[in-house]
């Protein structure tokens, strides 16, 4: 169980967050086109897992936004947004937005995802919803950098997590 608060109040999560250096679990996710979207489909890139609770969310919005922008230049590497929101809908905001450069992908029927991951919130008022968390997982499936956000109502480090890629994939 991973301890995060919600403007101020604790919550708690279902299981921990795969820790650095361990292999990251797979998953299966929907896509907008109500596809699957897989870890093993990004085999040899380096994915970017930026998970939050909900798009309809400022901070959420925001992160999703960042990473289109300050990523996608970066050869080999892929970012994934994940909520709970349904596919219709994370399609519609980046279509609205014009963010062509993440993927979208839907943990609305996915709990072993949000299990696996350690993301799923089992208390406070966002039960139901995901923790907000950067992973950045390699080539060979291994995590390399986590973020979990302390505090839910807070970005997570950009910074950070594009040092950990610098060099690497610009």
């Amino acid at each position: 169980m991973e301890t995060i608060y919600f403007n101020g109040t604790p919550c708690h999560t279902y299981g921990t967050v795969p820790v650095v250096g361990s292999q990251a679990p797979d998953f299966k996710l929907t896509g907008k086109d109500l596809g699957a979207v897989t870890l093993d489909q990004y085999k040899g890139k380096t994915v970017v897992l930026n998970v939050f609770p909900s798009l309809d969310t400022p901070v959420c919005a925001a992160s999703v936004r960042r990473f289109n922008q300050e990523l996608s230049k970066m050869k080999d590497v892929v970012v994934i947004c994940v909520s709970m929101d349904l596919p219709f809908a994370m399609s519609r905001f980046c279509t609205t937005e014009g963010l062509d450069n993440v993927v979208v992908a839907s943990a609305f029927k996915s709990p072993e995802f949000a299990q696996k991951y350690g993301l799923l919130l089992v208390d406070g008022p966002l039960e139901g919803l995901l923790g907000r968390c950067v992973l950045i997982i390699d080539k060979d499936g291994k995590v390399e950098y986590r973020d979990l956000v302390n505090e839910i109502t807070m970005e997570p480090d950009y910074e950070a997590a594009k040092e950990v890629l610098k060099g690497k994939y610009l």
